[in-house]
Order: C-alpha cells, then structure tokens, then sequence
C-alpha cells in the first residue's frame, strides 16, 4: 500500500488535488478516509489510466465516469467469464455443464 503523496510521484507528479478530485468523483477508491488515503496496485493502475484516457484519448470530466464505468462492466464480465470457464474445465459428467460447453464453444469471436 502506497500513501497520497508516492501515487501523485509514481504516476507522473500529478498534483495532490487532482487525485483527491478523483476520489471525490469516486474515479479512484483507496482505502482510508481523507488525509490518511493509502493505495493498493489496483488503485495506481487506474490512475495511470485517467491519466491515459484523459490525456491520449481526450475524454473530459464529464465523459470519465461514462468510460469507467463501461470499463468496470466490461472487466466484470470478463472475470465472470473466466471464472465460468474454469468452472466448466472441471471433468464432471453433467447434461447441464456439457450443453454450456457447447453455447460458450459456438459463440466465442
């Protein structure tokens, strides 16, 4: 766990405020109440990603939560479906497990 101050260095010196506008925008959620933040990998993986979005891909304060939350949906259904995948990987003999071999065989791009 990282404090307030090494995120805004490792992250490219962003300023203290503008990570605490995140939080406040529930952009980012560390553990730990104001002045006392600390942040875990997760945490500074998604930093690094406002910053990309905003700087690269030029999405706005008001566009972010849009594009956040469509990447928070989109992370969830792809954990969801590894953790059916491993599920189904399991040999058992099962009507049920067998016929969603088949769906998730059928419909993979």
């Amino acid at each position: 766990m990282i404090t307030l101050e090494t995120l805004c260095m490792r992250i490219g010196n962003v300023p203290q405020d503008e990570v605490l506008g995140w939080i406040d925008s529930d952009w980012l959620r560390p553990e730990g109440g104001r002045g006392h933040y600390l942040f875990r990998e997760i945490d500074e993986a998604r930093a690094r990603l406002i910053l990309e979005l905003r700087d690269d891909m030029g999405i706005n304060a008001d566009g972010m939560p849009v594009v956040l939350s469509l990447l928070d949906q989109l992370y969830s259904a792809r954990r969801q479906m590894l953790r059916l995948r491993e599920a189904l990987s399991i040999p058992r003999e099962n009507e049920l497990r067998s016929r969603l071999r088949a769906l998730l065989a059928s419909t993979q791009d």
